[in-house]
């Protein structure tokens, strides 16, 4: 019998293996769906920690001022970026992709990276002019609230924190990352994948009023191009992170001069 004879081993048969894939638009939809609820479900419960415990009798009043607070949002903030991680971490295992290929994180070049950087300032500030010639306010109230709030509470460092990177991370690999990499191969195609996610981004910022939503509708497209152009997830957080640093910076100015 061959299977007996040392010049002939017998084959080994090994299971098939099942080749990665990429959800499309529906996958895409659906496991966004999931991770959206992951991400909200990490920030309410936070909210609802700090809003519990409170001392002394539940006001309605007193819970608004906590939800509102620099402190809570901070928090908040920085604890949806585990839940959406983890969420974006099971829909990419299901799919036998590994993480950080199919949010395509990678490391960009300084080339692309200052590019991004002066295309964002060009956008920005073209949003500022438009700002002053309205005669609106150039920073959204909400954010110098809630930076005033924060320094009187001690946390405007965990309020950078918060707004610097954990918000750039977890939303980018949300919007660019997840969301785009399935839309973009999906029929929506590349120019569909940019709009949708950076609609979907847009609508994560409830807290602005139109024309602050206008402005963060085109800095979504504005990512969704140089994460199509540059294939790097991580570009669009830094990005995120150094405009998010940027309005900080302003909002702090603006706060204490108010």
């Amino acid at each position: 019998m061959d299977s007996l004879d040392p010049a002939a081993p017998p084959l080994l048969v090994t299971p098939a293996q099942h080749p990665p894939r990429i959800w499309k638009f529906w996958g895409t939809t659906l496991w966004g769906l999931f991770i959206f609820v992951a991400l909200f479900v990490g920030q309410i419960l936070v909210v609802a920690w700090m809003v519990f415990r409170q001392d002394g009798p539940f006001d309605l009043a007193a819970a608004i001022h906590v939800v509102g607070a620099g402190l809570t949002i901070s928090l908040s903030v920085i604890m949806g970026m585990p839940a959406a991680l983890g969420a974006i971490w099971i829909a990419t295992r299901l799919s036998r992709t590994p993480f950080a290929a199919y949010l395509a994180l990678h490391r960009p070049s300084w080339r692309h990276l200052a590019i991004g950087i002066v295309a964002l300032v060009v956008l920005v500030a073209s949003w500022d002019l438009l700002s002053r010639a309205m005669g609106r306010e150039v920073a959204p109230g909400f954010m110098v609230d809630v930076l005033k709030s924060a320094r009187a509470d001690g946390a405007l460092w965990l309020l950078i924190i918060a707004f610097c990177v954990a918000a750039p991370i977890s939303e980018e690999f949300f919007a660019r990352g997840f969301l785009y990499r399935g839309w973009s191969e999906s029929f929506l195609k590349v120019p569909g994948a940019i709009l949708l996610s950076a609609l979907v981004w847009t609508g994560l910022h409830l807290q602005y009023d139109w024309f602050f939503f206008g402005q963060v509708f085109s800095i979504g497209l504005l990512f969704g191009w140089m994460r199509y152009r540059y294939h790097s997830t991580w570009l669009t957080v830094v990005l995120h992170g150094l405009n998010n640093f940027a309005a900080t910076l302003q909002s702090i100015w603006l706060a204490g001069s108010g």
